[in-house]
């Protein structure tokens, strides 16, 4: 259980980070292993002032780091990598910078920005590398009411890691993603043994009213959890196990969540299984059409209907 987590009315620690609650340093966010209280998925987000630098030791971690907003120079083992970076996460995909574990690195935004460096405790040592926006391949998922979108940026068998998983959904006001409900939290060959951050973006209403979406978490009998969040802006929900979904959208605003996922397996697999009440779901979309506004302003290649939630 997470020691950064705030703790709730009855006093047990709670798996939402509500915005700001898990700030340290000069991170707006601040997820390790330690704090969480799981061995190997953490999650960081920088601000920067314009001009602003920041300095930061890897250690025993891979770090990629990917603009939220704006844009920002990586330098790394004598690489120097410019990030175009977006205008804000509904903007499409952003370029992004993968850092070694051991490393040194400066990041230095001359307009200022909102960075997220996703990491996990890696055991191999890879070379720094830039990821291209346009090389960042864009899944429509889902159909009807549960269709989202998915920039598969550092997903296993489409970015080398040596742990890290990690992607981004855009679901659209009125949806419902990460549907049916779904779990990685034991190692077998349907599934894969994989712990999970969920970092939250919502758009606001058409006079700057914030938005809000609903994140569900439950366990299994052996397993219990029970987590029923109304997430805001730059909220954080930390899943160590049991079914996670659906992430809900409210009408009027669009969703975006960071999935950043690492655990014990050696083959870097994300594997899933549905919950069985719920799985039906998947053989409606058969007959129902992606929803028309997506891609949401995505410039990526969309294939549509995959298999994972």
């Amino acid at each position: 259980m997470s020691t950064a987590a705030r703790p709730s009315a009855t006093g047990t620690p709670s798996l939402h980070l509500p915005a700001g609650s898990a700030a340290a340093g000069p991170y707006a966010l601040a997820v390790s292993p330690e704090s969480a209280g799981w061995g190997y998925s953490g999650l960081r987000v920088l601000e920067l002032a314009p001009g602003a630098a920041h300095t930061l030791e890897t250690g025993p971690d891979e770090v990629v780091v990917v603009p939220l907003a704006g844009g920002v120079v990586v330098e790394c083992d004598g690489e120097s990598l410019a990030l175009t970076g977006r205008a804000d996460v509904f903007a499409g995909p952003t370029d992004f910078a993968y850092l070694p574990l051991g490393s040194t690195a400066t990041l230095q935004s001359a307009d200022g920005g909102r960075f997220a460096l996703c990491s996990a405790r890696a055991a191999r040592r890879l070379p720094v590398r830039y990821g291209p926006a346009a090389d960042v391949p864009v899944e429509l998922r889902g159909a009807g009411r549960c269709s989202r979108q998915v920039n598969n940026f550092a997903t296993a068998g489409v970015f080398e890691a040596d742990a890290l998983i990690a992607c981004e959904v855009i679901t659209p006001g009125g949806n419902w993603s990460s549907y049916p409900p779904h779990k990685h939290d034991e190692t077998s060959d349907v599934e894969s043994e994989l712990e999970e951050i969920y970092y939250y973006e919502v758009s606001p209403g058409p006079g700057g009213q914030p938005g809000l979406a609903y994140q569900r978490v439950y366990g299994t009998p052996d397993r219990p959890i029970d987590v029923l969040a109304e997430v805001r802006d730059r909220d954080v929900v930390l899943i160590p196990h049991g079914w996670h979904g659906p992430s809900i959208a409210a009408p009027g605003h669009d969703l975006y969540y960071l999935n950043v996922m690492a655990g014990p397996g050696e083959d870097r697999a994300w594997r899933i299984v549905d919950d069985p009440a719920h799985a039906w779901i998947r053989g409606t979309w058969e007959s129902e059409d992606v929803d028309s506004r997506l891609p949401l302003h995505s410039p990526g290649r969309p294939h549509q209907n995959g298999a994972r939630p």
